[in-house]
Parts: C-alpha cells; structure tokens; sequence
C-alpha cells in the first residue's frame, strides 16, 4: 500500500553541484514528519523541490500516487500543497487582510474563502486585530502566524514548513509549535516540518528525519533520536549527561 507521501530517489542540483545526494522518505497522512540537520545541510532545497521551485534531476515525489516532480509551483498548489516558505515571503506592502486572500488562490480554496478566513482569525486573534495593518510593520512572530495564516487559506492537504522558529524570540516560538501542534491534532492535517530547533521539532513530530550533506543520515520515532548521544551532542547543543523535558502534551 503505497503512502501518503513520499520522495523516491531524489536529486538535486545548483548548476553543477549536486545538493541533495539519493533522497528517500515517506510521510502518513495525519502525522507531523520533522526534517532536522545543520544550516546548508538540504533542508530548504529538499522543501522547496517538494514545492516545484527547484526542479530534481531525477528521482520522484509522489503525494496520493502521483508524481508531482514535473509540474510547475503553481500547479503543486493545485494539488493541495501549501508552503511556508524561511522568511516568511509576505507581501510587505498588502494589509494582514489581502496577505490571507492571497492564500486562497487554488481554485479549490476560493468558495471557502470566508468560513477559512474566520477561522484564521480564531485562530490567530491577533491577526484579526490587526487585519487592516500593513503587514510590512507587523513584529516577527506576527508576520510568522500570517505566513502560516496564509498557507492554511490554501486548505492544504500538505502543509510544508521550512524553520518557522527562524529569528524568533523563545517564548514565540513555542507559541508558533504549540500551534502547529494544534492544527495538526484538530484537522488531522499532514505536515512536513524542517527545522533547525531539533529539540522542539523532535517534541512535537511522530517521525523524524535527519539530513546532513544532502543525505539522509538517520530517520526514526523521536524519542529515539532525543536518547541518541551523537544527535544529542551534533543538532541539541549538549552531551549525553543532559535530560531533554519534553512538553507533557
């Protein structure tokens, strides 16, 4: 039975130097799939290759059985793919309000417009305060719940997440996990987070990846790799004396 999911194979290139080496992994439907590793490790190229940005040299990308490899970014879109991209890529110089609206551009999306919108803004009331706000003056963890507000108007299948904790202060950071936490277990949503922060990315993942070089190194249930000493000491900056807390939820 094939899954929900997977990358078959897959290789990438800048011109003439191959960035990502023979990539192979599979994602349920419903779970939330971390990709952690080392900045220039892959990780954005893997996601922005998913999304039809980079085209592979060869190798597959199959989401329900089809091969989505080929296809343009914007027909990815139409596949029920959305991206958070790192940085966020918002339209600087467009309200909160017209950013939302520009997440609802798959034709699939457009009719349920509104009932999303009013979900986003349940969901981030902040973004519902400030809906009228350029979103070029928004703080950063604002501008982070709008570009995730954005690809959920999309109503995704697949919701790609490249280091959302990226220059965030701590205490936003766990707002933003804590929320992808719930959009997952309420919406049953699937999920392709790659991120630097192992450890929260390790807390809140049913399976996790781990990419170095362009290679997939390791791969397994998340407490695994939190108990291993060599990704202890190489993506959570201590030794193998130190105990990881994981949140209680």
């Amino acid at each position: 039975m094939s899954r929900f999911f997977e990358v078959n194979d897959l290789y990438v290139n800048y011109g003439e130097a191959e960035a990502l080496h023979g990539i192979s992994l599979a994602i349920d439907a419903g779970q939330i799939t971390t990709i952690i590793g080392a900045n220039g490790a892959g990780k954005t190229t893997l996601v922005n290759t998913i999304a039809g940005i980079l085209k592979p040299r060869s190798g597959e990308i199959l989401l329900e059985g089809t091969d989505i490899s080929k296809i343009a970014s914007h027909e990815v879109c139409d596949y029920k793919v959305a991206i958070v991209p790192e940085g966020r890529r918002l339209f600087t110089k467009l309200s909160v309000l017209d950013n939302l609206k520009m997440g609802a551009y798959p034709p699939h999306a457009r009719s349920k417009e509104k009932s999303t919108l009013a979900f986003i803004q349940d969901l981030f009331p902040r973004l519902a305060e400030r809906r009228s706000q350029i979103a070029g003056t928004l703080s950063g963890g604002e501008q982070q719940m709008l570009a995730l507000g954005r690809a959920l108007m999309a109503q995704p299948s697949l919701l790609l997440l490249d280091e959302p904790s990226l220059g965030l202060a701590p205490i936003i950071v766990q707002n933003i996990f804590n929320t992808i936490q719930k959009i997952n277990q309420e919406f049953n949503l699937t999920i392709l987070l790659v991120e630097q922060n192992a450890n929260l990315a390790l807390q809140i993942a049913d399976y996790a990846y781990v990419i170095s070089e362009g290679h997939i190194t390791q791969s397994g249930q998340p407490s695994e790799l939190l108990a291993d000493d060599s990704i202890k000491k190489a993506y959570l900056g201590i030794d193998h004396a130190t105990h990881i807390h994981t949140n209680p939820e």
